[in-house]
């Protein structure tokens, strides 16, 4: 197994980390400080640059004007832009966009991509994707109770969601729907495109979360279906296809989302050394408070770097062979890596001390955020009972 990175992609690496550290990182505090959308002119910008760069959608294919990395190389880019909460945005490969991006990429139709995804593509407008339902467990796509009842033409779609990120300024949702009550459970659900301004789709607010409700891209929209008619032709893939689609995105997706929480971890380990050693240590303070710090520095780098090996071979596993056979291993980096992204966060925070809790830093936004990282997509304890099963199974064979 031979992680060496190519030279061509070791340099694009360094353009990425410049472009980072020197145009998005100073742009940090007024947005922890302001909002989203009071520096939408000078994300704007920014964006413009990084495509004037050739620095645009990483993770799609050459075809339709991306940089068509490979599932590893776009991992290592995910990890750089990580860096920053405003990283993946500049660079047009943010959750959940990029997801719908590949959704719409496979299974939209011509129509459906002149519509939808070019627009997307372009940075023109966002998207949400619309499936976790307060009333049913998020973690598990087969157990939805809005429905999509269809007639001649048109789907008539009734239910309420939430956590719809980046609902909030969204042009149109993917919808998650029960289109068939009566199917096997794996193909009752389809995925069915809702323009944000048809009639009954109705935003009711954007989620608290730890008591910050967000805007735009950062925000948790709770979404009303009341009754939305959209035509038969904003279906996407074949109709009951809604598990298997969304299936197909989890791998890949989780290959970006963990190498995005690396990213932040080597963030919050830079802003945790420079602290431990700029630090004033009051006299007579014991040399244990020390030691404790060195200690959460040396667990902090094997955690990530032991995580990040293992990321980036569940990486190359999908690359060679597809992700189902490489389900085990992406179950592992879903939990394992959450768990270092939290504790290395929980350490950064508690070394800074109560600048830790505040915005002038990313990491309480970070623990905000990301502490839904062991619950979103499945929690941990699904995913390591999952995981645990099939081992288990073929020691019984």
């Amino acid at each position: 197994m031979d992680f060496t990175i190519p030279t061509e992609i070791q340099m694009l690496l360094r353009t990425v980390r410049e472009f980072v550290d020197e145009e998005i990182v100073p742009l940090e505090r007024p947005f922890l400080l302001q909002d989203f959308d009071t520096l939408m002119p000078q994300l704007d910008a920014l964006r413009e640059k990084a495509k004037g760069l050739g620095l645009w959608l990483p993770q799609v294919p050459s075809d339709y004007g991306g940089m068509g990395l490979s599932l590893l190389e776009h991992g290592l880019v995910s990890e750089v832009l990580g860096r920053s909460p405003l990283g993946h945005y500049i660079f047009n490969c943010q959750a959940p966009d990029a997801g719908n991006m590949e959704i719409l990429i496979e299974h939209g139709t011509e129509a459906q991509k002149e519509r939808f995804l070019y627009p997307l593509l372009e940075g023109e407008v966002r998207s949400c994707f619309s499936m976790t339902e307060p009333e049913n467990p998020g973690s598990n796509p087969t157990w939805l109770s809005t429905t999509a009842v269809p007639d001649d033409t048109h789907y008539t779609i009734t239910g309420h969601k939430w956590f719809s990120t980046g609902g909030d300024g969204a042009a149109f949702a993917i919808v998650m729907a029960v289109t068939d009550p009566q199917a096997a459970k794996h193909q009752r659900a389809s995925m069915i495109i809702v323009p944000a301004d048809t009639p009954g789709f109705r935003l009711v607010r954007n989620t608290s979360v730890m008591g910050e409700r967000g805007s735009g891209l950062f925000s948790h929209a709770e979404i009303m279906y009341d009754g939305v008619r959209v035509p038969k032709e904003n279906l996407l893939g074949a109709e009951g296809a809604g598990f298997a689609i969304a299936q197909e995105r989890l791998g890949p997706g989780r290959i970006h989302h963990t190498m995005r929480w690396l990213g932040i971890c080597e963030r919050a380990f830079d802003l945790m050394c420079t602290q431990a050693v700029q630090r004033e240590v009051a006299p007579g303070r014991p040399l244990a408070e020390q030691q404790t710090i060195q200690n959460w520095i040396a667990e902090s780098r094997a955690e990530m770097d032991s995580a990040r090996l293992l990321v980036l071979h569940t990486a190359d596993q999908i690359d060679r062979h597809g992700q189902y056979a490489a389900r085990d291993a992406v179950s592992l980096i879903k939990f394992h890596v959450a768990g270092v992204l939290q504790r290395v966060l929980d350490r950064a925070i508690q070394v800074h001390g109560a600048m830790g809790m505040t915005d002038e830093l990313p990491l309480a936004f970070w623990y905000r955020h990301e502490r839904a990282a062991r619950i979103y997509d499945g929690p941990d304890e699904v995913h390591k009972w999952s995981v645990a099963r099939r081992i288990l199974r073929r020691y019984g064979e």
